[in-house]
């Protein structure tokens, strides 16, 4: 019996599991350290003919991304738009569906619109030692036993109207807390909620309230991950959201501080840079990079010094940006920026080819970049753009791939590969 640590959003959980190998686990959206891989050996260049371990069809479509722990893959899909949601246990070393459980029927499906680049299943389990924790908004939320496929908890209260877009926003896990941000409609309803990860019951849940100084939002849908961050001894809950980013105490859900602005339907999960809390602010409306002094702020912050800097050109819609050391990687869907952290200072771009909705990874030295239309790039870290590679696979990427061993673990809209160097 191992004991390892995973990191998801910002917060390490001491957890027994019982691990075969020695393949660091990529259990959440982004893997353990915000998109940050210590994987070394990783292919360069690969296609359909080249460094392909494996390629498995996947029943169904579903845009999240897959977790990988124990040599096992999981992801969500679903076959029939929606009318069954499902959770898949892939073996990673053959590729063979081990698998398939049918998790939740809603038949209401057929009367929920779902956008074209969205999906049924587009939040990303999380694993936590001998669980899984699956999330479908409506249809329901659930935790399971990674062994057996039974259901430990499962609830079908966390309902919204989620506009034209369908339900996408990722639940992250702090500690012993399940955390699940809900923000729909214009009408609809708007809160973060917290949950017992072990029986899944409310500890906590807070409404978002929009001050009254400020513009009546015209709309408010959002889908973003939040993001913990420990300041000033105090677990603060960053949680952007339509018209405005919010800080919640992880304990209690207090609200803390806010800031407005025009921008929403917010997708790109923040990033931690010290005591800066990075952000970008929306699909549509005013879209900008911002950076928030989490240590200073208290309260309405809205054009004070808590704001730090703010960048407007080439924001990410919907990839979130990837920190490492001292430079900040932001992906628009065409235009890749390496960005000062501590300054908001631009120091350069590049473009790349395609519509980039999948967030960035980076591993020894490399950063890579795939598109949803069967593209990737390879970029070497460094103080220039400098592409190392181009590579293409028959289809498009949606999902935010994952690292395990010297592999990359791709979705695309049908199909899961394993990518690695194959030896001679």
């Amino acid at each position: 019996m191992r004991t390892f640590s995973i990191v998801c959003a910002g917060v390490i959980s001491g957890l027994a599991a019982g691990l075969l190998h020695a393949e660091t686990p990529w259990p959440c959206f982004r893997g353990m350290d915000s998109g940050k891989s210590d994987a070394k050996g990783l292919p360069l260049t690969w296609s359909e003919t080249e460094n392909i371990v494996w390629k498995t069809a996947i029943p169904g479509l579903g845009h999240s991304s897959p977790v990988v722990a124990d040599n096992q893959i999981w992801l969500t899909t679903s076959p029939d738009k929606g009318v069954t949601r499902h959770l898949l246990r892939i073996d990673f070393v053959s590729g063979k569906i081990l698998n398939d459980y049918t998790l939740f029927t809603y038949p209401n499906a057929t009367n929920e619109i779902c956008h074209q680049m969205n999906s049924h299943a587009t939040p990303t389990p999380i694993i936590d030692g001998h669980k899984i924790y699956v999330a479908f908004g409506n249809p329901g939320i659930a935790c399971l036993d990674t062994k057996t496929g039974e259901k430990i908890w499962e609830r079908h209260d966390i309902t919204n109207n989620y506009h034209d877009v369908g339900v996408a926003a990722t639940p992250i896990m702090a500690g012993d807390t399940f955390i699940v941000v809900n923000d729909g409609h214009t009408n609809a309803l708007h809160y973060v909620m917290a949950m017992d990860k072990n029986t899944g019951k409310t500890l906590w849940r807070t409404d978002r309230l929009y001050p009254t100084n400020h513009p009546k939002p015209y709309m408010t849908h959002a889908f973003c991950p939040p993001l913990v961050m420990t300041v000033n001894n105090r677990q603060q809950l960053i949680s952007p959201s339509a018209h405005g980013i919010r800080s919640y105490d992880l304990k209690s859900g207090k609200e803390l501080w806010y800031s407005y602005y025009k921008g929403w339907s917010v997708v790109p999960q923040p990033v931690q840079f010290g005591n800066l809390a990075i952000m970008c602010n929306g699909v549509v409306g005013e879209r900008q990079i911002l950076a928030i002094h989490a240590d200073r702020a208290s309260g309405d912050i809205t054009g004070t010094d808590a704001i730090a800097w703010r960048v407007e050109k080439h924001v990410p819609d919907m990839a979130s940006p990837v920190l490492v050391g001292n430079r900040l990687y932001a992906m628009s869907p065409t235009v890749l920026s390496s960005i000062d952290p501590l300054t908001g200072n631009v120091l350069w771009t590049g473009k790349i080819t395609g519509q980039h909705i999948a967030s960035p990874l980076v591993a020894d030295g490399y950063l890579y970049l795939f598109n949803r239309k069967g593209g990737s790039t390879v970029v070497k870290l460094g103080d220039t753009f400098n592409v190392a590679a181009t590579n293409t696979l028959a289809e498009g990427c949606s999902a935010t791939p994952a690292i395990y061993g010297k592999s990359l673990i791709v979705r695309t809209e049908n199909h899961l590969y394993r990518i690695e160097k194959k030896t001679p």
